[in-house]
């Protein structure tokens, strides 16, 4: 059995995830069944792009309130 490869969220951008997205959303519409030209047309229109498709990436700032040292 095939090793699945772990992606680590860390490594793309925000224009490498919309990348990745749009390819694994256009392979998923071909196996389902869709034409090329539906298939482009689908994820062309952004509305029909569900938000699930990837993970959020989680904010790695910590939340440290700011204190402003000035005003002393």
């Amino acid at each position: 059995m095939a090793k699945k490869k772990v992606i680590d969220l860390d490594t793309y951008n925000a224009l490498d995830q919309w990348a990745i997205s749009l390819h694994e959303m256009y392979r998923a519409l071909r196996r389902a069944g869709f034409a090329v030209d539906i298939s482009l047309a689908l994820i062309s229109d952004k509305d029909a792009y569900p938000d699930w498709i990837l993970p959020s990436i989680p904010d790695r700032v910590d939340r440290i309130p700011y204190e402003d040292d000035d005003e002393d």
